[in-house]
């Protein structure tokens, strides 16, 4: 397996930007990953849950791909590909691309809507990471596959010890199952998945974090970064709790239109999310921005 290089920090799990016509703007990405590496992005995960992945169509998220792999300043940040597929063929695809594309690394989700067993995920994780040779990360997103990842059994601690695995996203409010996965393997690179934790996630031992606020947020969060590597506690706690106020008001009105609203009264459109998500009233608009200004 590829080591894994410089691969701590801040990721953007970046939106997918769509025209008033509902296409694929690469444009906007481009724009989107200029402005969060001036921020202080170390890298970006593309095509995850921020992405709007499973809405999107196999070309569509080829095009994404693609587009973030030419971005400019490419040289200078770290790529992480989604090739999360219920299908172990079409997710090994997906990494073929992302290894041609010269991505860093991949990561997927435990295939879901089946409710596969542990041994089953454990052989796709294995098959993905016998196909292509590109460091793989599990991201452990229980709240929306519906499937909580048993550490214990021995499938999963086997790709969890034995190099299958480069490190794990943990995005679930278990940090204690965090924790565990980081004694079990202290080699494995381990995220913070929840931006609304991510100061317990560093304290029991996270690297850094992939978070979906970190769209527009990272200001925010490198100083809470700043203040914890200082061990000034207090002060990243009240950085935390201004984090979670934003966290709170983006949740009430829908998290990912509401980061696309946030980011089009910066100056970069990345158009409107696909249906059923919501269309913002004017009313949530005006809440989000408050709060986002108060807090920010």
């Amino acid at each position: 397996m590829k080591k894994m290089e410089n691969m701590g920090g801040f990721f953007v799990a970046a939106v997918t930007p769509f025209d008033a016509q509902g296409r694929f703007h690469a444009d906007a990405l481009h724009r989107l990953m200029a402005k969060t590496m001036e921020e202080g992005a170390s890298g970006f995960l593309i095509g995850g849950s921020s992405a709007e992945c499973p809405m999107l169509t196999h070309e569509e998220r080829v095009q994404g791909l693609a587009a973030a792999s030419a971005c400019a300043g490419r040289s200078h940040t770290k790529l992480i590909a989604s090739v999360a597929a219920i299908s172990t063929d079409e997710a090994i695809s997906y990494a073929r691309t992302a290894a041609q594309l010269g991505y860093d690394a991949m990561i997927s989700t435990v295939p879901y809507y089946y409710k596969f067993g542990m041994k089953g995920i454990a052989g796709y994780f294995w098959a993905l990471r016998e196909a292509v040779d590109l460091p793989l990360f599990l991201y452990n997103f229980p709240g929306n596959t519906g499937i909580e990842l048993d550490i214990s059994d021995a499938a999963i601690r086997g790709i969890l010890t034995d190099g299958t695995l480069a490190g794990i996203k943990q995005t679930s409010l278990n940090l204690y199952q965090m924790e565990r996965i980081r004694d079990m393997n202290p080699e494995l690179v381990i995220y913070g998945g929840f931006d609304e934790v991510y100061l317990g996630a560093r304290i029991l031992g996270a690297d850094g974090a992939i978070g979906s606020t970190f769209n527009f947020t990272l200001p925010l969060f490198t100083q809470i970064e700043a203040a914890y590597a200082a061990l000034d506690i207090p002060l990243a706690q009240a950085l935390q709790r201004r984090a979670n106020t934003i966290m709170q008001a983006l949740v009430s009105c829908s998290l990912f239109p509401s980061i696309k609203h946030i980011l089009k009264t910066q100056g970069i459109d990345c158009g409107t999310c696909r249906a059923p998500f919501p269309t913002l009233t004017d009313e949530q608009k005006a809440y989000i921005e408050r709060v986002v200004s108060e807090n920010l």
